[in-house]
């Protein structure tokens, strides 16, 4: 069966650091495109970064860039979301989604993403 799990999330004051993990099971992480996107409560999913199946494309949503790392741990068969200076903006449900090739920065349509987790909370309080 396929599944992603998340984790890594909390409760954390602005301008601190968390680091998320995404580990999926039914397939590797390097078999396929993995991407982080998040949601608050009223607002759209939003595209936050991606590693691309063959790891030459690495790339962040404006509104992190600079702050989040994204990167990927083949032997453990992990990915990690480091997230530092956190703000009070940055507070969301956060997702791990794999699939195809591509980085894609829209979750629609499914093909672009095929698997995701169930997401982990991150609140950031000022």
């Amino acid at each position: 069966e396929v599944q992603i799990e998340e984790s890594g999330g909390g409760v954390v004051q602005a301008g601190g650091s968390l680091r998320l993990s995404c580990v999926p099971s039914g397939f590797t992480v390097d078999a396929y495109t993995v991407a982080w996107f998040r949601q608050a409560p009223g607002k759209e999913r939003e595209w936050v970064s991606c590693i691309s199946k063959d790891a030459d494309v690495l790339d962040y949503g404006d509104s992190v860039k600079g702050r989040f790392i994204m990167s990927r741990d083949s032997p453990k068969n992990t990915v990690y979301l480091l997230m530092n200076n956190l703000k009070p903006e940055d507070t969301a449900t956060y997702y791990c989604a794999a699939g195809g090739e591509y980085c894609f920065q829209n979750f629609e349509p499914r093909t672009n993403y095929a698997y995701w987790g169930h997401g982990t909370q991150v609140t950031v309080s000022s």
